[in-house]
């Protein structure tokens, strides 16, 4: 059939100015394809090509189809038929009209990474973000600062666990959570002061290692008891070396034996969560009785001794078999004072010096964060030596010990922040020296110790109002001047 209407060359100027290409070929019955013209881009798509023979329009996709520029007919063009193609590039088909396309129109998938150029520059973004569910956000942790007026405390319990952060609104401190373990968190100051949040106390169980029996021999049991009800105490293990007027220090897993009679440097090492021996930790510099222990969160101290008398602070780390260090002195040669551990303070009270009189009543405290010496804070009420000592999170307590016209059975208390006169806090159960201390979250422990004899009782008190204490319980054995311990 003849073409009918305006010549190829008119067509071909018309479609140039779109960026269109005109081939042609002639059918000879057996040739199904055609190639598009090189000088053409890619037209992309089989609707950016339009197929005429002699003059009739074939459908795409129906009458043929496309594969890059390559052109299959369904059915070959037969003999002498005029086959007329016409290809739009690609190019222009990303030139879209605004408000033409609908979102039913973008096929499903299509937007593919390769779509989306890199990066997306902050002035395409404008205006509030609408609000998101960002619970299915991977590779991100966000660990929010909490803000409080106060500081955190050991049972702050944080819902993310270690590594929260928290900031103190009115002291500008910040903490953040290194152990979450449930009550007994430990929360490391981070920010421009010092002291960091953790508990000396214990919230299981009070121990005591070596000490003398009846007889006045010494003896190597480590022994337990529970704060929670009045029982006798249990055994745990033994030291390896018998011994008493040692002095004990407290990590949140160990107890620590260190000196004692007979002389020696040695100090040993404990588990509280299992009945094990002790085992050898290293060594003081030199041997002593008679000293006071503190406990930091990462060291064990040891105050003052004989052997012969002296006024050394020595530190050892709980995490390696060391020998201990010298960090600093007392204000002068002390023996058998009460030992006290607060957050961020180590504290001696009373004891006993060179002359007459032999007892003393000096409170003295030294830092855990800088090495140094030891400063007078406050004098407790009764001259005393061989007292226990117990503290809660605000006090210091002081229970019994020789004075001296005999013993007492007094209890004192002073704040462990102010540095002030002690204050009466109640009585033990009766009078008592070379008792050994154990400290609980809510309660103070007075254990063994002597009068006419050696003791096997535990005395208990409460730290919230002056009492009377009570009687919690006996030691397996006398406990006089036994190191002490809590968990």
């Amino acid at each position: 059939m003849a073409y009918l209407g305006s010549g190829m060359e008119e067509v071909e100027k018309t479609v140039a100015t779109v960026n269109m290409v005109c081939d042609t070929m002639t059918g000879d019955g057996s040739l199904a394809t055609m190639t598009i013209g090189a000088s053409q881009e890619m037209p992309g798509h089989v609707n950016n090509v339009s197929i005429y023979f002699d003059g009739v329009a074939q459908r795409p996709t129906t009458d043929y189809t496309l594969s890059g520029k390559t052109v299959t007919f369904s059915t070959a063009p037969e003999a002498s038929v005029n086959v007329v193609c016409l290809s739009y590039a690609s190019e222009f088909l990303d030139v879209i009209s605004d408000g033409t396309v609908y979102g039913a129109e973008i096929l499903d998938g299509a937007l593919t990474d390769a779509k989306i150029a890199t990066g997306v520059s902050a002035s395409k973004i404008t205006g509030a973000l609408p609000a998101i569910d960002g619970s299915a956000v991977t590779n991100f942790a966000p660990r929010a600062v909490t803000k409080s007026a106060s500081d955190p405390v050991i049972a702050t319990n944080p819902a993310n666990g270690v590594g929260t952060v928290w900031a103190n609104t009115t002291s500008g401190e910040m903490y953040v959570c290194t152990d979450a373990t449930a009550g007994e968190n430990v929360w490391v100051n981070i920010g421009g002061g010092s002291g960091d949040v953790w508990q000396f106390q214990g919230t299981i169980e009070g121990y005591i290692a070596g000490g003398n029996v009846v007889g006045g021999s010494a003896q190597n049991l480590i022994q337990k008891f529970l704060f929670s009800s009045n029982t006798t105490a249990t055994n745990l293990g033994d030291l390896q070396v018998i011994s008493y007027l040692s002095t004990g220090q407290s990590s949140s897993t160990h107890g620590y034996t260190s000196g004692g009679i007979p002389l020696t440097t040695r100090i040993e090492k404990f588990e509280f969560s299992t009945s094990n021996n002790a085992t050898s930790h290293g060594n003081l510099q030199v041997n002593c009785h008679s000293t006071c222990g503190q406990s930091s969160r990462t060291h064990g101290y040891v105050s003052g001794g004989d052997a012969p008398f002296n006024d050394d602070i020595k530190k050892f780390a709980f995490a390696s078999n060391v020998t201990s260090t010298n960090i600093g002195t007392l204000s002068t040669n002390t023996k058998a004072q009460a030992g006290l551990s607060g957050s961020d303070h180590g504290y001696t009270a009373g004891g006993g010096r060179p002359g007459s009189p032999f007892q003393q009543n000096d409170i003295e405290r030294f830092a855990y964060a800088s090495d140094g010496n030891a400063s007078d804070i406050g004098t407790l009420i009764t001259i005393r030596s061989s007292a226990s000592g117990s503290t809660s999170s605000t006090d210091g307590f002081v229970h019994s010990g020789d004075t001296t016209g005999g013993q007492t059975a007094t209890i004192e208390k002073f704040s462990l922040s102010s540095g002030t006169t002690s204050a009466a806090h109640g009585n033990g159960t009766g009078v008592r020296g070379g008792s050994t201390g154990s400290s609980s979250v809510t309660h103070g422990y007075a254990c063994g110790g002597q009068t006419a004899s050696n003791l096997t009782s535990i005395d208990k008190y409460g730290y919230s109002s002056n009492t009377t204490a009570s009687d919690h319980g006996d030691l397996l054995l006398v406990g006089l001047i036994p190191s002490g311990h809590q968990f």
